[in-house]
C-alpha cells in the first residue's frame, strides 16, 4: 500500500499544530451554548424523509441524518465524504470524472456490478434512489448551503418506488429566510499530494427578503483543482489527432511518447437560486433552480503495473496512468422545480413538480482492452501505433409531478395517500475510434488486405446509440394506528404501472453489419410494508419492518444475426425485488443517542449490468437469488460540555445464494455459463465498516471560539467483482482514513484549517487490472490502460468565510 513519508512543509507544521491544539487544548471559559442544549438540538432535527416532519428518534425504522452544520464542521462538500459517515455503507469512489454516470453508492451490499464499471451509463438503474429534495435525480451535486442529508437504509417501495431497492437517500436544500438579509463569501486554497498546484475553490450566497411574505436566496460556486494524476506516455498527435510517427515513417513507425502531469483537473461551477412565497401560515410555494458543470483534465486513476516505453518492462510510479491518450470528461445538470404546500386542517396536501436535464460527454483509451483481446492484429492489420479510444455520451431529461396528502396532528389514524408521475428520456452512445487508422493502412498497403476480407476503410470500428424512455405511474398510501401512547402500527401500500421503450443502433464501420433493436417493455405490481413499534420507555423505541423493494426491468440491445450475433435473451432483463425483514432499538440516555438494528434481506433475480461474452455489447441480465444480513450501530452524543462524539458500526454479510448463470452463444446455438457460484460475497461491500468523529469547541479571549473536529472511516477488505475470472476477480484490501479540521470563529468571519486523509490511505475501491486493459509488446501496445481507483490522497488545506448581515 501507498504510504510515502509525510512532507513535513511549513504549510504542513502549521496547520498540524493548529489542529492539535484545537483537539486537546481545555476550554477557559463556560461554552457559548451548554451541552444539555446542543444535544437536544442534534435530536431535534426534522426530518421529512418520512413525508411526515419528525425526528430521527420518532421514526420507527433505520435512518440516519447529517444536518449542514455537521456538513460544514467537517468540510464535508460531496457524497463519497457523506457515505462514509454512515455505517453500512460504501462508496465506489471514482472522483471528479463522470462522477454523475452511474449511482455509486452501496447500502447494505446490495450490488453485484463490478466495482470497475464508471465510464459509460449501464442499463440497469441504481438500488439505491436519490432526491435532490423531492426530485428524484442521481446529478452528484456540490454539497453547498445543505439544510441535512437523510439515509434511509432498507427497501423503501411504498413512498419512494422503484429503484429505492436497497435505500434512498435525500438531499434537503436550504430554503429562503423570510426574516432577515444576510450574505456569506467563502475562499479556500488546498494542496494534494502529488500535485504541484493548488486547490481553489470560492463560494458566495445571498439571502433577501423582499417582502414579508416572499424571499430569494442563491449562491454561486467555483471549484478549481489542480491535477494529481500524471499521463506517463500519452501518444503525440498531429493537427488531425493521429499519433506521430519517429522519422515520419507512416508505415512502421514507432510512435512518439510525451508527459502530461497533473492531467485531472477539476473545473466546476455550480450554483442554485430559490424564491419562496409563504403569504400566510397556512400555504407556501418554493421555486428553485439548481445547476453544475464540470470539466474534468483526466482520470484521478493511477496504472500501478508495468510498461515497455522505453523498451525494457518499467514499473508506473505513484500517481501516474498508463493510458496513452488523454480522457477528459464534461458534463452539465440542471433541476428545477416548484413545491406548493396547503394546510387544509384535517391535512397537508404538497404538489411537487420538477424538470431536470442531466448530460454528458467524454473520452476514454480503450487501447489495453483491445491488445489485451488481439483485435489490433486479428482485425486491424498490427499498426505500430495502435490507438482506439471511445468518445462516449448520455443524456438524462425527466419529468416528475407528485401530489401528497398527509393527516395532520396525533391522531388515532394517521395516514398518507399520494400520486406519483415519472416521465424519463436517456439517451447514451459511443464511437469507437482508431485515430490514424486509415492513415497507416494506406502506407502500409493493409488497406488492400482489408479489402479482400470484405472490410471498410474507415478509423470508426464501432457506433453505438441506445434511445429509452420510462413512463410511471404510481399511487401509494400508508396508514399508521396509534393503539395507545406505546404501541403502533403501519401498513403500507404502493401500485406501480411502468412503461418502457428502446431503440437501439448498433453499427461496426469496418466491417459492416449494422443492427437496429426496437424493444417495449411493461412492468405493474403493488409493493408491501408493515410496521409495529413500541415505546418500552419514554426514551426507547422498539421497531419491527417487513417491506418490499423493487427495481424495473428494461430492454437490451445486441446483434442477433451475422458474425457479431449474441444470444437473444439479452435483449430484455426481468425487474428484481428484496423483501427486508428488520428489528431494532433507539432511543437516548442522558446526552447520549443511540440506535441498533438488525437486517435481512432477500433478493429475488439481481439485475446484472454485463458486457455479452462473445462481443463485449452492453447488457443487463438477471440472476436467481442474494441475500444480505447484518447488524447496524450508531451512537451520538456529549462525553463532556465540550466534547461531542459519533460512532458507527455495521457488519453487513452480502452473498450469492444460488448460481449466478448468464446467457452464451447466439439464436442458432444458445448456451449458457455459471458467472458467479452460490456462496460468493458480493462486490463493493465490505463485511466491516466502522466511521468515529470528535468534535471539540472552547472559548477563547476576546470573543473568539474554537471548534475541533477529527474523524475516521474504515473498511474491511471487499471485491472488485463476481466470479473467479482473474481479469475481474480482486481482493481489495482494507483501508482507513481520517481527517482533521480546526476553525476559529469570530462574530463575522472564520478560518479553518484542515487536512483530508492523514496518513495518505490510497483506499483502492474498484480496479480495471492488468490482464483486462494492460500493456502488451506482442500487440505493439507499449503503455498500460489499466487502473486502480483511489481515493483523494492527503489533501492539506485553508478556508475562510466571511458573513454579512443587513
Amino acid at each position: 500500500m501507498h504510504n510515502p513519508e509525510f512532507s513535513r512543509s511549513p504549510l504542513a507544521l502549521a496547520v498540524s499544530s493548529a489542529l492539535l491544539l484545537g483537539a486537546f487544548a481545555q476550554p477557559l471559559a463556560a461554552q457559548e451554548q451548554d451541552a444539555e442544549a446542543r444535544a437536544e438540538a442534534d435530536e431535534r432535527i426534522t426530518v421529512t424523509a418520512t413525508r411526515r416532519p419528525t425526528t430521527v428518534n420518532e421514526i420507527p425504522y433505520n435512518i440516519s441524518v447529517l444536518s449542514g452544520s455537521e456538513l460544514e464542521e467537517r468540510n464535508i462538500v460531496d457524497q463519497v465524504d457523506v457515505m462514509r459517515e454512515t455505517p453500512g455503507i460504501t462508496v465506489v469512489d471514482r472522483g471528479y470524472r463522470n462522477s454523475g454516470v452511474i449511482n455509486n453508492i452501496v447500502i447494505r451490499g446490495m450490488n453485484v456490478d463490478s466495482a470497475g464499471n464508471g465510464d459509460f451509463a449501464v442499463n440497469a438503474v441504481p438500488t439505491v434512489s436519490t432526491y435532490v429534495n423531492d426530485t428524484p435525480l442521481f446529478a452528484n451535486f456540490i454539497l453547498k448551503d445543505i439544510d441535512a442529508v437523510e439515509i434511509l437504509r432498507g427497501p423503501q417501495g411504498t413512498l419512494y418506488g422503484s429503484g429505492s431497492l436497497a435505500g434512498t437517500v435525500r438531499y434537503r436544500l436550504n430554503k429562503p429566510d423570510l426574516y432577515s438579509g444576510y450574505a456569506r463569501v467563502e475562499g479556500g486554497l488546498a494542496q494534494a499530494e502529488g500535485s504541484d498546484g493548488f486547490n481553489k475553490n470560492y463560494f458566495a450566497l445571498v439571502n433577501q427578503p423582499l417582502s414579508d411574505t416572499m424571499a430569494v436566496r442563491g449562491f454561486l460556486g467555483r471549484i478549481d483543482n489542480a491535477g494529481i494524476v500524471d499521463y506517463a506516455n500519452v501518444y503525440a498527435l498531429n493537427s488531425s489527432g493521429e499519433p506521430l510517427a519517429q522519422g515520419g515513417d507512416i508505415a512502421n513507425g514507432d510512435p512518439i511518447f510525451e508527459r502530461v502531469e497533473d492531467a485531472d483537473t477539476a473545473e466546476i461551477t455550480y450554483g442554485r437560486i430559490g424564491v419562496l412565497w409563504q403569504p400566510n401560515d397556512n400555504f407556501s410555494a418554493l421555486f428553485s433552480h439548481h445547476f453544475q458543470d464540470d470539466d474534468i483534465g483526466g482520470r484521478r486513476q493511477v496504472t500501478t503495473g508495468t510498461n515497455w516505453v522505453d523498451g525494457t518492462e518499467q514499473p508506473y510510479d505513484d500517481y501516474e496512468n498508463g493510458a496513452v491518450h488523454r480522457e477528459p470528461a464534461e458534463r452539465e445538470v440542471s433541476a428545477t422545480s416548484l413545491e406548493l404546500e396547503w394546510d387544509l386542517g384535517f391535512a397537508t396536501l404538497s404538489s411537487s413538480t420538477s424538470d431536470y436535464e442531466h448530460e454528458g460527454t467524454s473520452t476514454s483509451d480503450n487501447s489495453g482492452f483491445y491488445a489485451q483481446n488481439n483485435w489490433f492484429a486479428w482485425y486491424y492489420g498490427g499498426s505500430p501505433r495502435p490507438l482506439a479510444i471511445a468518445n462516449r455520451f448520455y443524456e438524462d431529461s425527466g419529468f416528475t409531478q407528485e401530489l401528497r396528502l398527509v393527516s395532520n396532528g396525533s391522531n388515532e389514524f394517521d395516514w398518507i395517500i399520494g400520486a406519483f408521475y415519472f416521465d424519463q428520456d436517456t439517451a447514451s452512445g459511443q464511437d469507437s475510434l482508431m485515430p490514424g487508422f486509415r492513415t497507416w493502412a494506406q502506407a502500409s498497403g493493409f488497406d488492400d488486405t482489408l479489402a479482400s476480407w470484405g472490410g471498410t476503410l474507415t478509423d470508426q470500428d464501432f457506433l453505438y446509440r441506445d434511445n429509452r424512455s420510462v413512463k410511471e405511474l404510481s399511487f401509494y398510501g400508508e396508514l399508521t394506528w396509534n393503539i395507545n401512547d406505546k404501541l403502533s402500527t403501519t401498513v403500507g401500500l404502493r401500485h406501480f404501472d411502468n412503461d418502457i421503450s428502446n431503440d437501439t443502433t448498433i453499427e461496426l464501420p469496418i466491417y459492416p453489419g449494422p443492427a437496429n433493436v426496437d424493444s417495449d417493455f411493461d412492468d405493474n405490481g403493488t409493493l408491501f410494508k408493515a410496521n409495529v413499534s413500541y415505546d418500552v420507555t419514554a426514551d426507547m423505541m422498539w421497531y419491527a419492518t417487513v417491506s418490499e423493494g423493487y427495481r424495473r426491468g428494461g430492454t437490451s440491445a445486441v446483434p442477433l444475426t451475422g458474425a457479431f450475433a449474441e444470444n437473444p435473451e439479452y435483449l430484455s432483463y426481468e425487474p428484481d425485488s428484496v423483501v427486508n425483514i428488520e428489528t431494532g432499538i433507539k432511543g437516548s440516555v442522558n446526552r447520549h443517542n443511540y440506535s441498533i438494528s438488525l437486517f435481512r434481506m432477500d433478493w429475488e433475480d439481481p439485475q446484472l449490468n454485463i458486457a455479452t461474452p462473445n462481443w463485449g455489447f452492453y447488457a443487463a441480465v438477471n440472476g436467481d437469488e442474494a441475500r444480505s444480513q447484518g447488524v447496524e450501530v450508531e451512537f451520538k452524543g456529549f462525553l463532556t460540555d465540550s466534547i461531542k462524539y459519533n460512532l458507527g458500526y455495521a457488519y453487513v454479510d452480502a452473498e450469492l445464494t444460488k448460481d449466478l448463470v448468464v446467457p452464451s452463444g447466439n439464436q442458432a446455438n444458445p448456451s449458457s455459463y455459471v458467472y458467479a457460484e452460490a456462496g460468493e460475497q458480493l462486490p463493493s461491500m465490505a463485511k466491516n465498516t466502522f466511521s468515529a468523529g470528535l468534535n471539540h469547541s472552547m472559548d477563547l479571549d476576546s470573543g473568539f471560539y474554537l471548534v475541533s473536529n477529527v474523524s475516521a472511516y474504515y473498511q474491511s477488505d471487499s471485491r472488485n467483482a463476481l466470479g473467479n475470472n482473474p481479469k475481474f476477480d480482486i481482493d481489495l484490501p482494507s483501508f482507513w482514513i481520517a481527517n482533521a479540521s480546526t476553525t476559529l470563529h469570530a462574530d463575522d468571519w472564520k478560518v479553518t484549517l484542515f487536512v483530508k486523509n492523514i496518513f495518505n490511505e490510497e483506499g483502492v475501491t474498484g480496479v480495471l487490472s492488468e490482464g483486462y486493459m494492460g500493456t502488451d509488446p506482442d500487440e505493439n501496445f507499449y503503455g498500460n490502460s489499466s487502473k486502480q481507483y483511489i481515493s483523494q490522497p492527503r489533501t492539506i488545506g485553508v478556508q475562510f468565510s466571511y458573513n454579512f448581515g443587513w
